[in-house]
């Protein structure tokens, strides 16, 4: 199947809600680059989350740099772009006891 960057999002959101949590859309006005979703769940696990479509999207420079200032403070960073993603992204949660 062609999944697309929405269809790989709405699994996400799915995904998170099965596991007690949200998937919040993330928009900053004044910060570009700034990942797509910040993944809250319980036991105040956050993580925030870059969406890309499975073929060809590729994350910017401002996108990196927002992943290595996000991981430097200590916050977990995914880029998903995949159903492959998804399922590693959901190993992450599971390993918190969720």
């Amino acid at each position: 199947m062609n999944y697309l960057e929405k269809d790989i999002e709405r699994g996400l959101v799915g995904m998170v809600k099965r596991h007690g949590g949200m998937a919040l859309k993330w928009v900053c006005p004044g910060w570009a680059g700034v990942p797509d979703r910040i993944v809250l769940l319980p036991c105040g696990l956050i993580i925030f989350v870059e969406l890309k479509r499975p073929r060809g999207g590729e994350v910017a420079k401002l996108q990196l740099w927002w992943k290595n200032k996000l991981e430097s403070l200590g916050f977990q960073h995914c880029i998903v772009r995949n159903q492959r993603d998804l399922a590693d992204l959901e190993l992450v949660i599971l390993s918190h006891g969720l």
